[in-house]
């Protein structure tokens, strides 16, 4: 079975103002049908754009991808991740515990530039091969 890889906002900002690296292999993900979404990612992504075209490029986009959905029992885990990682001295803000549960829950490996995602554990993070 392919890999099934959630991306993140981080990811989507680098694509979308051509940074070669990242921009490179996420075409290579795109074209691999490897990419999902969520709502977050989705709300996150489009609170940014300013202009109207941007938005309808990048809509045509994200429209494409599967999509995966946060349940009720999934917010709910995320608030158990939430005290499970302040347990631990760890705060991370919110979209991001989204992030983490909507990504395990579905089995998914999570592609971020985003550090602070290590710290989260049973979380498959998805890295650019060298």
């Amino acid at each position: 079975m392919k890999n099934r890889i959630l991306v993140d906002t981080t990811i989507w900002i680098e694509f979308f103002r051509a940074k070669p690296k990242i921009s490179d292999f996420l075409k290579t993900l795109l074209m691999e049908n490897a990419v999902w979404t969520c709502g977050v990612v989705l709300f996150e992504v489009l609170q940014g754009i300013k202009a109207e075209a941007e938005k309808t490029k990048i809509l045509d986009i994200l429209s494409l991808l599967p999509y995966a959905e946060m349940t009720k029992s999934l917010w709910q885990k995320s608030a158990d991740l939430s005290i499970a990682l302040k347990k631990n001295g760890i705060t991370l803000p919110h979209s991001d515990l989204f992030v983490a549960t909507v990504t395990r829950e579905h089995n998914l490996y999570l592609f971020t530039i985003d550090k602070h995602f290590e710290k989260i554990p049973d979380l498959k993070l998805y890295e650019v091969p060298s």
